[in-house]
């Protein structure tokens, strides 16, 4: 079992930056990937970015340039760096670990406004 704690949502002017982090508990060791995921309302859950133990990261196009994934492995915590944010990025984010099973936790999520 892994839990995961996000914070970092807000509320933020178009052109502005956020950073959200999300931590990780549990069986950690087994975590292979982590990533985020945004639900914007009415559409389905998409991946943003996503980061491996090793540290390879890729990224959808629509925020590429704009946003940094990065990882702490010490801490056990990874991070989505999002600058010059526009209003089509609000969305609730939601922190995803896949382990090497597979299997997949989930965040509860947190929400990202970005007004114009």
């Amino acid at each position: 079992q892994v839990q995961l704690v996000e914070s970092g949502g807000g509320l933020v002017q178009a052109g502005g930056s956020l950073r959200l982090s999300c931590t990780a508990s549990g069986s950690i060791s087994s975590i292979y990937t982590m990533g985020w995921y945004r639900q914007a309302p009415g559409k389905q859950r998409g991946l943003v970015s996503s980061i491996t133990s090793g540290g390879a990261a890729n990224y959808v196009d629509s925020v590429k340039g704009r946003f940094t994934i990065s990882r702490d492995n010490a801490k056990n915590t990874v991070y989505l760096q999002m600058n010059s944010l526009k209003p089509e990025d609000t969305a609730v984010y939601y922190c995803n670990a896949r382990m090497v099973s597979d299997d997949n936790y989930w965040g509860r999520g947190t929400q990202v406004t970005v007004s114009s």
